[in-house]
């Protein structure tokens, strides 16, 4: 696994960690919390979605994250 691959895999972790004890957020709120760039946040998203583990809802201005 390359070190990009790593690094997302963590930071998806990360983001599922904050989920866990969060609840349902935004993108903003993901990002700001956890002090990363939109970037690798979309990429962490992605690789959660991929693994089934989230639910992406779009509302109006922006996307509600959820775990499943």
């Amino acid at each position: 696994m390359s070190e990009m691959s790593s690094m997302v895999g963590i930071i998806a972790g990360d983001v599922w960690h904050y989920l866990s004890e969060n609840g349902e957020s935004s993108p903003i709120k993901i990002k700001s919390a956890l002090g990363i760039p939109s970037s690798i946040l979309y990429l962490a998203l992605g690789w959660l979605s991929r693994e089934d583990k989230i639910v992406i809802e779009q509302n109006e201005h922006s996307y509600k994250i959820a775990l499943k």
